[in-house]
């Protein structure tokens, strides 16, 4: 059972940097108070690093300004528990900012903010959820550095090796430890709703309940990120949110679904009919257009390519449908006031919030151009990959698309494509500078 103690000895305060990392700081209680009302300092070049937390000096960030410090204010109202935690702490979900306190554009949480924004003055709001899935481990998993199936202590002592898609037995043999995320959940007041268990040994979806603050959605996804790794390790096990984990099973995926209200809270992508409205087929027209340029954003390392393979489930090419979760924009089933759009593209490894913006951004710029999608495909879309263009396969492939996008400098800014790009470089240089050991095996 986890702890609440209402008395914490000490509390984090971190923002997100762009690959989704927490950044931040652990201090004494008795400082809480501070905190809240006047915030920490943080270089602003921390919301840049690259994967491993190195400076990415190409990026104009770190010497150019002597790395110079902003200023991170809280986003909450107070602090929530950390009921993981081996003693009582709280954390604090900040957004770094200029030192003046005026907005950093750099900031993810910002750049999703600025996207919103634009909405607003449509007089339109956003009305989003997300599905994450995830793998849960053998603790041994983080010694090795290779997944290994966790053992169901409550459940006869067996290893999850097999896949039980939407099998009851797989949650009935881990029912203490969801009964402790959704008691983390609650603590930390994120919605979770649906527990599934998905197609890997092993991996499991929670979604969200829908918001109409999109900026809180990608809170809530963020800091569940960090609630599942804990909870796991309280019950002896590990976690991953890695998007192919295993060569051979399902990959982990983060779904975003979206609809957007107006100011008397219609929703707009609804006319009365199954097929949706005209600002429905411009927004999804609007995702395609732009799916290509975001796949940066979408599927932001290395690994994140091995999930994009035929009959998978996870899209190779531009696609939509209705019903059709082949498609990589898929509009589900639902009653016409529920009509909205599922993005099926970016992984679970990819940072919320800048997959929020590089989604909503997209579907406004297709509704502010009133764009026109090609017909939607009926049936299995794997079959028809050859009639359509790929969605780039390649990390660096995406990168130079990412850079070339007048959409994202128009949307995201021209800063932050500069400097995701520029981590994304050096974080390829790195990898792409490793000889792996299947080569030795192969050619040595």
């Amino acid at each position: 059972m986890l702890v609440n103690d209402e008395k914490p000895t000490e509390f984090d305060v971190f923002i997100t940097d762009f690959n989704g990392n927490l950044r931040g700081k652990r201090f004494p209680a008795k400082s809480m108070e501070e905190i809240m009302r006047e915030g920490m300092k943080l270089p602003v070049s921390v919301v840049a690093l690259d994967n491993w937390g190195n400076d990415v000096l190409k990026n104009g960030l770190v010497f150019e300004t002597g790395d110079s410090d902003g200023l991170c204010l809280p986003v909450q109202n107070q602090a929530v528990p950390v009921p993981w935690a081996a003693q009582p702490r709280k954390q604090i979900l900040a957004m770094i900012h200029k030192p003046d306190g005026s907005p950093c554009h750099l900031d993810p949480r910002q750049i999703l903010k600025n996207i919103v924004d634009r909405y607003k003055k449509l007089g339109l709001t956003p009305v989003v959820a997300t599905e994450l899935e995830f793998y849960l481990l053998d603790r041994e998993s983080e010694t090795s550095q290779r997944p290994i199936p966790p053992v169901v202590r409550n459940g006869n002592g067996r290893r999850l090796q097999e896949t039980d898609c939407y099998s009851v037995k797989e949650m009935d043999g881990l029912a203490v430890f969801f009964a402790d995320v959704r008691e983390a959940c609650n603590q930390q007041n994120i919605p979770a709703d649906t527990i599934i268990s998905e197609l890997g040994p092993g991996q499991f979806e929670i979604n969200m309940v829908h918001t109409d603050d999109a900026l809180l959605a990608a809170d809530h996804a963020s800091m569940f990120k960090r609630l599942i790794s804990g909870v796991a390790r309280k019950h002896g096990m590990a976690s991953t949110f890695m998007a192919k984990p295993y060569p051979n099973e399902s990959g982990n995926g983060m779904h975003v679904h979206f609809s957007v209200i107006d100011e008397d809270g219609k929703n707009v992508f609804d006319n009365g009919t199954d097929e949706g409205s005209a600002l429905l087929k411009q927004a999804v027209a609007g995702l395609l257009n732009h799916m290509a340029d975001s796949m940066l954003i979408f599927a932001p390392h290395l690994n994140s390519y091995r999930r994009f393979q035929a009959g998978a489930y996870t899209p190779t090419f531009a696609g939509w449908g209705y019903g059709n979760r082949t498609v990589a924009v898929r509009i589900p089933e639902s009653s016409n006031a529920a009509r909205r759009i599922e993005h099926r593209v970016s992984g679970a490894d990819a940072n919320p919030y800048l997959v929020l913006a590089a989604v909503l951004g997209a579907a406004l710029n297709g509704i502010e151009n009133k764009m026109s999608p090609p017909k939607p495909i009926e049936g299995n879309a794997y079959t028809l990959v050859d009639l359509y263009e790929s969605l780039p396969s390649r990390w660096d492939d995406a990168t130079e698309f990412f850079k070339d996008s007048q959409f994202l400098n128009d949307y995201l800014g021209k800063d932050f494509v500069n400097a995701f790009s520029a981590a994304k470089e050096q974080e390829q240089n790195r990898l792409f500078g490793q000889i792996s050991d299947i080569e030795y095996k192969s050619y040595l």
